[in-house]
């Protein structure tokens, strides 16, 4: 008996000692990844305060701290691996959002972009399982619950307050670290923000305010033209760059039909093509999201039922998209059916992702071919020719002639010289498709619409070459126009535009759709002929006119009309 007691008492010892030694290695492995990914005081702070919270949250269901730790651990090293996974593809981090959000469509792109995902999960259990259960076998450890839940709460305190001390920069989210911290601080904000202003801005309801009319019957006055919108990707007149010599008729691309050009402000700086996407389609700000804008064409599917397409749809069009990517991509096939797309063709019904712009003009062309006649023909078109990276020749076979010096501006040389490649291979493009509408469709009208949706990322360092990178942020954070300009352009073949008051020499992307229906002569909606009187009150400024309340009201006339629900 006493052999046993002593053997059983070592026992004990050892599974203590292991126990230990155990946690002891799991939180100075957290402590390694805090200090290979996180890049400033404040970033490691909440990366602790994270790591604190997770520890609190699972040891308030398992009162053990070796598996808590463990579990705690691996899923850091899971969010730091999807992190890495959504850069690589959409040169963003993860947020909080991407899991509040996770839907059919997230789950399918990320199954088609990372098909040996599966096997790294099972392959995961198989191992992380049995380990924590040895974790759990030799904690002799128990913690109150009531302990690990005020730990909890303040773990969460602390995070919030340094959450909102220093808020998260516009433009970080591209940098390639702070995964764990960037998630958290994302998290903290999020959750004091649902709790106290919700997710959609609008005006709070009152009983006797100003409502819309009820929507008529549409009676066009005369032909509608077939409508042709075209995203051109990334594109913007880079004269706005200091100091960058171009050719002599690049700015001819961005003219339209009356030979004036005209600026675009759009809401995402360098990279969001949904953004744009929810301004020109829906006709209406990123911005009333606020904190929940990066996940806007996702958060409103099914829910925002407004804008040009369903304009359209309303007088007789056929209505038609042409995406360049995967529908699945955030959540774009949903976005655009609760829009009024009737039918969504996206990378896999066109065969390819990224294509000269020619490519996806001859597909519209050849899909116009079959349509046309029965009723007029909304095709919104996306390009990707323009699309990122730019440190490499992307079909140089399509530019035999173009010189191998390039340009040079601030230290990009080659990021800069094929980036006006690609631009002047589509401003030959353009030109093409225009001449085939007229030789293949005598009779029939077209109203082509062309914008850029964003600048192109590496854009920020030249617009004013002397800033700093920290002012550079600064500015995108507070909406400086240089960073969100680019361009909008209209053209027409056998059509003579019969409205374009709405065409300003510079107008925020949400009246896009407003300008196309007036150019067109589609009669308005109620919904639309009210944001004509604010774009004649503001002037072409939409969310921040008077501070955003025109915006907040205007969204309250829509939830109430019935066209924006659930938020």
């Amino acid at each position: 008996m006493r052999f046993t007691s002593q053997s059983a008492q070592t026992t004990g010892k050892i599974r203590k000692a292991v126990a230990f030694a155990v946690l002891a290695a799991l939180h100075a492995a957290a402590i390694v990844v805090l200090v290979m990914t996180e890049a400033d005081f404040v970033a490691r702070a909440a990366f602790l305060f994270a790591w604190a919270l997770l520890n609190f949250f699972w040891l308030l269901l398992l009162r053990r701290p070796g598996p808590a730790a463990a579990l705690s651990l691996a899923m850091i090293g899971v969010l730091i691996l999807l992190s890495k996974f959504k850069r690589s593809h959409l040169l963003e981090n993860i947020t909080i959002i991407d899991v509040m959000l996770v839907d059919p469509d997230t789950i399918a792109y990320l199954w088609a972009f990372a098909p040996d995902l599966r096997t790294w999960v099972v392959g995961a259990a198989l191992i992380g399982v049995p380990a924590v259960l040895l974790i759990w076998w030799c904690d002799p450890v128990r913690i109150y619950r009531r302990w690990a839940a005020a730990g909890l709460v303040a773990s969460f305190a602390a995070l919030a307050a340094v959450s909102y001390y220093e808020p998260l920069v516009h433009g970080n989210q591209f940098y390639n670290n702070n995964f764990v911290s960037r998630f958290a601080r994302s998290g903290a904000v999020a959750a004091v923000d649902l709790t106290a202003w919700g997710m959609f801005e609008a005006e709070a309801p009152v009983p006797s305010t100003a409502s819309l009319p009820e929507e008529t019957q549409c009676e066009a006055p005369a032909r509608l033209p077939n409508i042709i919108m075209i995203l051109d990707e990334s594109s913007f007149d880079a004269t706005a760059l200091p100091g960058l010599a171009l050719p002599p008729d690049y700015r001819n691309y961005f003219r339209s039909l009356d030979n004036k050009q005209r600026n675009l402000v759009v809401e995402g700086a360098g990279g969001p093509t949904w953004f744009t996407e929810y301004n020109v389609l829906a006709g209406l700000s990123v911005r009333s999201f606020g904190r929940f804008a990066g996940a806007v064409t996702r958060l409103a599917a099914g829910k925002v039922e407004r804008g040009l397409p369903l304009a359209l749809q309303r007088c007789g069009y056929k209505t038609y998209s042409m995406y360049t990517a995967m529908g699945a991509f955030v959540g774009a096939r949903g976005f655009h059916t609760t829009a009024g797309i009737q039918r969504f063709i996206d990378s896999k019904e066109l065969g390819t992702i990224r294509q000269p712009d020619i490519y996806y003009y001859d597909f519209a062309t050849r899909l116009m071919t079959w349509e046309l006649g029965r009723a007029p023909v909304f095709i919104m078109i996306y390009t990707s020719f323009n699309h990122f990276p730019w440190h490499h020749r992307f079909r140089e076979d399509l530019t035999p002639g173009w010189p191998t010096a390039g340009m040079e501006l601030n230290g990009l040389a080659l990021e800069l010289d094929e980036y006006v490649r690609r631009q002047s291979i589509s401003a030959r493009d353009f030109p093409r498709f225009l001449s085939r509408l007229k030789s293949e469709f005598p009779s029939e009208p077209f109203l082509i619409v062309r914008f850029g949706d964003h600048q192109p990322s590496f854009v920020r360092s030249l617009v004013d070459p002397n800033a700093t990178e920290g002012e550079v942020v600064r500015r995108i954070q507070n909406s400086d126009p240089r960073y969100f300009t680019t361009y909008y352009a209209i053209d027409a073949v056998n059509f003579k535009p019969v409205d374009m008051s709405s065409w300003l020499d510079t107008l925020d992307a949400s009246y896009l759709p407003l300008a196309i229906l007036e150019a067109a002569g589609v009669p308005l909606d109620p919904s639309f002929v009210e944001q004509k009187k604010i774009l004649q009150r503001c002037k072409g400024v939409f969310y921040f006119c008077n501070d955003g309340a025109e915006a907040r009201r205007f969204n309250r006339l829509l939830i109430d009309a019935g066209y924006i629900s659930g938020f």
